[in-house]
């Protein structure tokens, strides 16, 4: 893996990059709120694994990049940094948005506006989100996220609790005012017609509920997509127990939507 740094909407990037000298596609991770891309090297590795070059920035106010802690006042700005951090590989290779959470909601903001070969959404913020009944409320009376609600596996939520590049701390009013905005972009936006699209799951996610997120995916889907709910799981499926399924579900679908046998 390599470190280095792209020029943001709001300053610098950190971004990772998963070199692979025989790549025959591009995959580009967006993780969540709160936490970084660093969270993703086993994905990227199982994805390098599977043909692709993988690169992945911390979101502004994120991990190691610039900007106050977990404050997102600009959700298209994101979207710019992502469309910066795909620039930053240098490939012509068929790219593939790999978003989780609220990267899923960037991601498929992204997918709306550029041109994407393929797009797969882990537990993605869309249609309805209970986590907006904390906007108008006074930050201090937020409660950080369980990290319990993360996995079934124990170790996960402790590494998470333990990470210093993690945001800990509760919502930020102003992400809450910019994730709404964005969530109503992405509602209203054109459906991904003729996208290859993946989402995945877990029907035990307390964090982002399955039923709430179909709301918007109704929305969103078209002719090519496709979903993968799996029992019991609960909000980082690229964690949960049964990790190794859910990678083998994205790189089956990447490398067939891509026509890679």
């Amino acid at each position: 893996m390599i470190e280095s740094n792209v020029p943001g909407h709001a300053g610098e990037l950190a971004v990772r990059t998963w070199p692979n000298l025989e790549a025959d596609w591009l995959a580009v991770i967006v993780h969540g709120y709160g936490e970084h891309a660093g969270r993703y090297s086993h994905v990227a590795e199982a994805l390098v694994g599977a043909g692709a070059l993988v690169v992945a920035a911390d979101h502004v106010g994120h991990g190691r990049s610039e900007g106050e802690r977990a404050v997102i006042t600009d959700f298209d700005g994101v979207v710019a940094d992502v469309a910066a951090t795909v620039g930053s590989a240098a490939s012509d290779l068929p790219t593939v948005l790999v978003g989780h959470g609220e990267g899923g909601l960037v991601a498929a903001r992204y997918a709306q506006l550029h041109p994407l070969s393929a797009l797969v959404l882990s537990a993605p913020v869309l249609g309805t989100w209970e986590g907006l009944d904390r906007l108008g409320a006074p930050e201090s009376s937020g409660v950080p996220l369980d990290p319990d609600l993360l996995s079934r596996d124990p170790e996960v939520g402790k590494r998470y609790a333990s990470d210093p590049l993690v945001w800990h701390g509760p919502y930020k009013q102003e992400t809450l005012e910019a994730l709404e905005r964005a969530l109503d972009q992405v509602n209203y936006g054109p459906p991904l017609e003729h996208l290859p699209t993946l989402w995945l799951h877990g029907d035990a996610d307390e964090l982002v509920p399955a039923a709430d997120t179909r709301t918007g995916t109704d929305r969103l889907r078209g002719l090519l997509f496709e979903e993968r709910v799996y029992p019991g799981a609960r909000h980082e499926v690229f964690n949960e127990t049964n990790s190794d399924e859910v990678l083998a579900d994205v790189v089956s679908f990447a490398r067939r939507v891509l026509k890679l046998g």
